[in-house]
């Protein structure tokens, strides 16, 4: 019962989260691109101070002494991930995401709500952290609000995409790309090994489908401090 409820939850949040970038075709077509781009580099810079502020207090000295006693780089890292996902909450910016080949370098933020996705790209907060076991996700526009992820499906196998949590540094290498219908739950599933999922609508101008790119954690490094 428990795993239908969190089925259902995870077919909520991929359909909610394709309907938000849904309503950016309306948003071009009326307001035209500029007027939410103006709006999402105020957002993105209120999020990019934020997440400086952050920075500064996570990991805090009680955070690195409960993980001292904890072996190996990845378990630690994922010790504070758990950690910080405890701490933040929807709307808030947690980390920073930059892809070179395709031009990307923006902060995220929690969550995948309509108000969320204008700052920049939203993790969905039915996934596990970046550096946690199984598949982390984050949904991001693909015309409107900066556009993070435009260029989604540019992107080839073995290009870089490295996240910059306050805990740690994540280097992941995409596997490849693939165009699914909105309810594919599969793109969610743990797969032995830390994943991360990139989604966004498709084609564009249109949440028909999904792009998502899938890319498998090459190595991580704790932040100093």
């Amino acid at each position: 019962m428990y795993l239908d409820r969190a089925v259902y939850i995870l077919a909520v949040a991929l359909i909610t989260a394709g309907l938000v970038v849904l309503a950016d075709v309306g948003l071009t077509l009326v307001w035209q691109e500029p007027a939410s781009s103006i709006y999402a580099s105020v957002r993105q810079h209120d999020a990019e101070s934020a997440l400086n502020d952050l920075e500064q207090h996570f990991p805090g000295p009680a955070d690195r002494k409960a993980i001292r006693g904890i072996h190996g780089e990845r378990k630690k890292v994922s010790a504070l991930a758990r950690l910080f996902a405890q701490r933040v909450s929807d709307g808030q910016a947690i980390g920073r995401i930059v892809i070179p080949s395709i031009g990307v370098d923006i902060v995220v933020v929690q969550g995948t709500s309509t108000g969320d996705l204008t700052q920049g790209p939203g993790h969905y907060p039915q996934t596990p952290f970046p550096g946690q076991p199984g598949t982390a996700a984050i949904a991001g526009h693909r015309t409107t609000y900066l556009a993070p992820f435009r260029h989604l499906d540019g992107l080839d196998g073995g290009d870089q995409i490295e996240l910059r949590m306050p805990y740690a540094t994540l280097d992941y290498r995409v596997q490849r790309t693939k165009v699914v219908q909105p309810t594919d739950l599969g793109i969610l599933h743990p797969t032995g090994y830390q994943r991360l999922v990139l989604t966004a609508c498709h084609p564009l101008y249109s949440a028909s489908e999904r792009i998502v790119a899938f890319a498998r954690l090459q190595r991580v490094a704790l932040t100093s401090g």
